[in-house]
């Protein structure tokens, strides 16, 4: 992607809309294409990835790796965001991320987002705000499998 087309993507990316064309176009400045294939691991549960990513087509599967088994908590797609945690720098990934069709997504560095932030504190409300709305998105949408998954068993125990 050109310089443009990074800019363009972003802008039609559903994360930033909230935010003013000046604060787009900073983030721009920090965007880089990366595409990931069919099947690749683009991180596990633990480790330590400073990138977030903005998908802007393909789908990602993120997933719990269990001894012999892995489960598929959610699955990800053009206009989803993936590694909000790389903003915590030095924190783990809560989940495995695997691709199950291929990927054109836009990465930022977490600490160059971090330090946008500081320098940019207008820009780093708009982008905390975002960012806890996938937060709560991904607990909420856990929550409900949870529920999909016990309910049946709990009410028939009287829960």
């Amino acid at each position: 992607m050109t310089t443009q087309a990074v800019l363009d993507a972003l802008r039609k990316h559903p994360f930033v809309q909230g935010f003013e064309a000046p604060q787009v176009d900073k983030l721009a400045a920090l965007a880089k294409e990366v595409r990931f294939d069919p099947d690749q691991i683009i991180f596990r549960e633990g480790d330590e990835c400073s990138e977030f990513y903005l998908i802007v087509s393909g789908r990602v599967g993120l997933e719990i790796a269990a001894p012999n088994r892995t489960f598929r908590v959610e699955t990800l797609a053009a206009g989803d965001e993936l590694g909000w945690s790389a903003i915590l720098a030095g924190k783990g990934k809560h989940f495995q991320a695997r691709v199950l069709a291929p990927v054109e997504a836009l990465a930022f560095e977490g600490p160059d987002l971090m330090a946008l932030c500081r320098a940019d504190p207008a820009l780093g409300l708009n982008l905390m705000i975002a960012l806890l709305g996938v937060v709560s998105e991904r607990l909420q949408f856990t929550r409900l499998q949870v529920l999909d998954t016990y309910w049946p068993a709990a009410k028939m125990a009287g829960a």
